[in-house]
């Protein structure tokens, strides 16, 4: 490393503690702090983003990133100096054209928004809600005018969590996979065997549910000496670095789901951010290379794995000795098929597969209306029990099972949703390369061994953090670019087996 570029680190270590200590105060706020102290937690965040965000745009900075860039110049990207001076310099632009009083007000107005939003969910009443969501709706229109002139103004948007994909190519890959899975979800109602997932919604108790959980997290390769698990409204998975990575979930008594692939779906996102190169760590390299990279891990691990009829053979015998009186009388068999039923559902998070990216859609399209000033907050529900009634044929009960179920509104995370889709293919593009490095992956999934599965996932995947953009990254570890192809195919087989379509 030259002595450019190691003063650059220096800068960007001391950036990364403030921005970790912020994750730290939001990681609390969700899980332990006081409903009564989210005043005084919205001032103190604001002053650390405020803080970091002056460091980072500041001209010391400037001029330490222009030093570091001569020193570097001419070498590849895949050079952690060069990888490390790239993102640097790419967050430095989009960073200094936001000023910091909008980064300080942004985040005081959201952490302020997050309990108001946990109450509106838990009353189901929008309206307490609504007047926060349209102060971040419109901050978040602002935040897309620094970054004038742009093609549709939901690019710069998506562009903070999906670098360099722009909204008319999310677009394309919808409307191309849209119908698609429609026609699945349509051959399963009308020519699939009958099946269901009632015995998922008998009784479980919440401590065997949490037991399970955490031994199952434990296999998969979750180091609970490098993070920890709790409980939260929604869950989530934060890192304060590659050594503390912590995942939350959440319990229901009544329906098994929620709690078994949520924590399995967040130990994929905990896995990753474990799994970068510890020399990696308080820099901007330090995390997921984009949320669709991200999203593939926490997708695959949920999906591929977690919903896979191998995965089962290993864990629904200890699974059946913790809920005797609810399992005692379901075979492998049906409870396989009962975790992969596909039926129209109100919640994204407990979706099926076929049915999930059409809930990812439906937001997708509210939020570039929002933001383009064609939807105003007001008629958000109507709009959302509308989308969801055409897209997925049910009527929306309540704000709570509808407008109100996600987190990401209150945190102003505009951009996110379209990650998970993406997510999605992601992963099963990935899984085919890795059913062909792998070829005994079957077999060692169904000895509950996933050494091989995450030691492959950790060399071609994590260790590099963000040092390739999630485009350069796909095209090296399988030979080309985001395409819906390997997922379809994936559903069709998996569906068709599932339901006897065949």
């Amino acid at each position: 490393m030259g002595a450019k570029t190691d003063h650059l680190r220096q800068l960007l270590g001391e950036i990364f503690d403030l921005n970790a200590a912020s994750a730290l105060l939001s990681w609390d706020q969700q899980t332990y702090m006081p409903p009564a102290g989210a005043e005084g937690r919205s001032m103190q965040l604001a002053t650390l983003s405020k803080l970091s965000h002056d460091m980072f745009v500041s001209d010391e900075f400037g001029e330490a990133l222009q030093a570091a860039q001569a020193e570097v110049a001419g070498q590849p990207p895949e050079v952690d100096d060069a990888a490390l001076v790239r993102r640097a310099a790419r967050d430095f632009d989009k960073q200094r054209r936001v000023p910091s009083e909008y980064v300080a007000e942004f985040t005081r107005l959201t952490t302020l928004a997050h309990p108001i939003w946990e109450k509106a969910r838990a009353d189901a009443n929008f309206a307490h809600f609504r007047p926060s969501l349209e102060q971040i709706v419109s901050m978040r229109r602002d935040y897309a005018a620094f970054f004038a002139p742009y093609d549709h103004v939901y690019d710069p948007l998506l562009d903070d969590f999906e670098p360099a994909m722009p909204t008319k190519q999310v677009k394309a890959v919808f409307d191309a996979l849209r119908p698609q899975q429609v026609e699945l979800v349509r051959a399963t109602a009308e020519r699939g065997r009958k099946v269901s997932d009632a015995v998922l919604h008998r009784a479980f108790d919440v401590e065997r549910q949490w037991t399970f959980g955490v031994e199952v997290i434990r296999k998969l390769g979750y180091d609970f000496n490098a993070g920890r698990q709790d409980k939260s409204v929604h869950p989530f998975t934060t890192s304060f670095g590659v050594r503390d990575v912590r995942i939350t979930t959440r319990l229901d008594p009544k329906f098994l789901n929620p709690a078994l692939f949520g924590t399995i779906h967040e130990t994929g996102h905990g896995l990753y951010e474990q799994g970068i190169a510890v020399h990696l760590d308080r820099t901007p390299l330090a995390t997921g290379t984009s949320m669709a990279i991200h999203e593939s891990q926490s997708r695959m691990w949920e999906n591929f794995v977690g919903r896979s009829r191998p995965f089962w053979v290993a864990f629904y015998p200890r699974l059946k000795k913790l809920f005797p009186e609810s399992l005692g009388d379901v075979k492998l068999d049906d409870f396989y098929r009962a975790i992969n039923t596909v039926e129209p559902s109100l919640i994204r998070v407990e979706a099926d597969e076929a049915t999930y990216n059409l809930h990812i859609m439906l937001r997708f399209e509210l939020e570039m209306e929002l933001m383009s000033g064609t939807l105003a907050v007001k008629d958000l529900p109507e709009a959302w029990n509308t989308r969801v009634r055409d897209y997925l044929g049910i009527a929306v009960p309540d704000d709570a099972q509808g407008v109100l179920q996600d987190v990401h509104w209150s945190f102003g995370g505009f951009g996110y949703f379209p990650t998970y889709a993406l997510g999605n293919l992601v992963a099963a593009q990935l899984w085919e390369v890795i059913e062909k490095d792998i070829p005994d992956l079957t077999s060692q999934i169904e000895r509950a061994e996933f050494g091989g599965l995450l030691g492959w996932l950790r060399d071609k995947v994590h260790r590099h953090g963000a040092k390739f953009y999630p485009d350069e990254l796909l095209r090296q570890v399988t030979g080309q670019s985001l395409t819906p192809e390997p997922y379809l195919r994936y559903l069709r087989a998996k569906f068709g087996e599932v339901y006897e379509l065949h």
